[in-house]
């Protein structure tokens, strides 16, 4: 048994002819009760004549072509107009008649090629039907009438070409949205690749590049090599994150990092041979949407740069979070000197500042006066974009 609610979607997903075709039964039915009997569209003045066998296939050829007035508009309008001739000619002027602009409207709006020949042939064919009309009925009616009777027809066929050009037009919007959307989300993954893989990787990286000089104290190797393991494995584990962003249920509580983890990126920096003081006040608010990720991210990135740029140098890091925002500041003295890792592209201070832009925050990234560098971010909490 089908609710009600579900009366509607059960509804759409017929095909369309099936849709279409109660209006031309109901179009049939109504143009064959007696008192609507030669009551319908009049062209030349002929005199009315009872309806016939003639008259109900005329009838029946104008109706229950609307139910291809989708799939196949032209053969809906040419069916509909031989009908219609038959109607006009035979004197039965019937209600269904009004099946002509309705086929005109279809041809106009769902209509996708050889539109402007169909418009021709279509005029072309209005000729000899209004001059035979005309002939048979002696001049009742006058010539300026059937041009007008023309032009009345023009109208339904411009209505459908609007429809259709509209339709056409949200067709084209739509698939410009889901295109930004696509770009979009490329942009939010390839922001959180960068953030993930060029931190863990500089890290290896460095710690790497320092075992090479403690062969000779066995115990110190042991140390980097564990560093440069664990390292490994929270960047297998940061992946495995960013991988779930992929996945339908993923929600925006799974990106906020869990407490504490400023102190874990600063204490992985300070294994990779950076010294870091680290400084933490406040109390996280109960919801700060994506203030928390955000945070976390300016001081991955310039703790990464820190390591690039700036390596053995003193490096700073001050985490304050107030009851609206989070403020970040990361820098470094100048004392250190460019690591053995890849060099950067910009991308990750330039994927910073959009971040913070998007939630209404301000950043600051450059050089110091008297040397270094440093990294600075206001973002107010509770946004959950």
């Amino acid at each position: 048994m089908i609710s009600l609610r579900r009366i509607p979607e059960v509804w759409h997903r017929l095909d369309v002819t099936v849709r279409d075709l109660p209006f031309g039964l109901l179009l049939l039915a109504g143009s064959l009760v007696p008192e609507f009997h030669n009551h319908g569209t009049q062209v030349g003045g002929l005199p009315a004549r009872p309806f016939d066998t003639l008259a109900v296939a005329a009838v029946a050829l104008q109706s229950l072509p609307l139910a291809v007035r989708r799939r196949w508009p032209v053969v809906c309008l040419a069916l509909v107009s031989l009908g219609f001739a038959v109607d006009q000619l035979r004197g039965y002027h019937s209600f269904a008649g009004t099946a002509v602009p309705i086929a005109l409207l279809s041809v106009g709006a769902h209509l996708e090629r050889h539109r402007r020949v169909t418009a021709l042939l279509s005029s072309v064919a209005y000729v000899p039907l209004g001059v035979a009309l005309y002939r048979l009925g002696s001049g009742a009616e006058a010539p300026s009438e059937f041009v007008m009777y023309y032009l009345a027809l023009a109208l339904p066929w411009g209505i459908g070409a609007w429809l259709r050009s509209t339709r056409v037009a949200e067709a084209e919007r739509r698939r410009r949205v889901a295109e930004d959307t696509r770009t979009a989300e490329r942009t939010r993954i390839a922001r959180e690749l960068h953030d993930v893989v060029t931190h863990h990787v500089t890290a290896m990286v460095v710690q790497a590049e320092a075992a090479r000089y403690l062969t000779t104290a066995p115990d110190r190797l042991d140390q980097a090599l564990t560093a440069v393991t664990d390292t490994g494995r929270r960047a297998i584990t940061d992946l495995r994150h960013l991988l779930d962003l992929l996945n339908p249920d993923y929600g925006p509580e799974s990106r906020t990092p869990a407490v504490g983890r400023f102190l874990t990126l600063v204490e992985q920096t300070r294994r990779a041979g950076q010294p870091v003081e680290f400084t933490e006040e406040g109390t996280p608010a109960e919801s700060t949407g994506s203030a928390d990720l955000v945070a976390y991210r300016v001081v991955q990135e310039a703790l990464t740069n820190a390591l690039k740029y700036a390596h053995g140098g003193r490096t700073s890091v001050q985490v304050r979070h107030g009851e609206r925002e989070i403020t970040v500041e990361v820098g470094t003295d100048g004392s250190g000197t460019r690591a053995g890792s890849p060099g950067g592209s910009g991308r990750g201070l330039a994927g910073l500042r959009e971040r913070v832009d998007v939630l209404g925050g301000d950043f600051h990234a450059g050089h110091r006066t008297g040397g270094g560098f440093v990294v600075r971010a206001r973002i107010p909490a509770g946004s959950a974009s």
